[in-house]
């Protein structure tokens, strides 16, 4: 279990690096997850504040249309990085998996799920005016903070969803790449 909880963890730190994070660090501060050396200052207050911070100015940058283009240039290095932490962190010495496989396949996970947001999100500003942004923003970071809740509580059901949320940013991306647009024409 612990290796499908860091697995579905790692996925949505591709749309939003600091909400698994943030799950991970209060999980820890509370004993709800044992975390083990280093991972387990996750939990201190100090470092769950620096977490809040930077998870405000990445919902803020996210709903600003042009600003989110830059935020996601930015993210493109961050979002894999906390995939592999929370993989190997929320894992850790509970699986007979080495640590370098398990921040290998966190990077790929929210790396890739990074990658399908941010080929995207250009569509989804041109096509709606920049108006659609906030409100696609907003439900990555729902969708976020719930595949990593999810991914505590019941982390099979949260693998199934997750692999639900890929295969459709799969097909969005595919449909923007064959077509040139997310738009389905009728």
């Amino acid at each position: 279990m612990e290796l499908l909880t860091g697995l579905g963890l790692s996925i949505p730190a591709g749309l939003n690096a600091y909400i698994p994070l943030l799950v991970v660090a209060v999980a820890q501060h509370f004993e709800w997850l044992e975390l083990k050396a280093p991972f387990d200052t996750l939990g201190e207050w100090w470092m769950i504040a620096i977490i809040a911070v930077l998870l405000v100015v990445e919902i803020v940058a996210d709903k600003i249309p042009a600003v989110d283009h830059v935020n996601d240039a930015i993210q493109g290095f961050v979002r894999p990085a906390a995939g592999g932490i929370v993989a190997v962190a929320a894992a850790g010495s509970a699986v007979d998996v080495s640590p370098w496989l398990l921040v290998l396949a966190g990077v790929v996970l929210a790396g890739g799920v990074h990658a399908v947001k941010a080929t995207a999100r250009p569509a989804v500003n041109v096509t709606t005016a920049g108006v659609g942004t906030p409100a696609v923003s907003a439900a990555e970071d729902a969708g976020a903070l719930v595949l990593s809740v999810m991914a505590l509580v019941a982390p099979i059901l949260a693998v199934f969803v997750s692999a639900g949320v890929v295969y459709s940013l799969w097909r969005l991306w595919r449909r923007r790449r064959d077509t040139g647009s997310i738009v389905a024409e009728p």
